[in-house]
């Protein structure tokens, strides 16, 4: 299996586990010109944006550890890119992570602020 068909799995395994907790998905794989959000999702009045991180060993740290400034920020970009363009800032919004390391997929709620994003 190559890189992104074990991308694709982990994001499979992510957003199975997301509504099973009663997100909606809204869209998976949103780019923008700042990167890529993995899923966008509604979690009650919640509009989510979530990354998801897949370790196969514990070499290079667990999942959860894989969100650097670099990537909040990036991922924050996005995200307000993505609500000028679907006029939704009137929402609640929440930054989570799906962190897949040696078993099954953990949500990690409120994991990072808009304003938390490394600036």
């Amino acid at each position: 299996m190559n890189k992104r068909e074990e991308g694709l799995k982990g994001e499979d395994a992510a957003v199975a586990a997301l509504k099973g907790n009663g997100y909606k998905i809204l869209e998976r794989n949103y780019t923008s010109r700042f990167g890529e959000i993995d899923v966008i999702a509604e979690d009650g009045d919640f509009l989510v944006f979530v990354e998801v991180k897949k370790r196969n060993s514990e070499s290079f740290g667990q999942s959860f550890s894989a969100i650097t400034r670099r990537k909040r920020r990036h991922l924050v970009k996005s995200a307000l890119f993505y609500m000028k363009a679907h006029k939704c800032f009137d929402r609640r919004v929440r930054f989570d992570v799906v962190g897949i390391d040696q078993g099954p997929p953990k949500i990690l709620k409120h994991a990072f602020l808009i304003d938390d994003d490394g600036r």
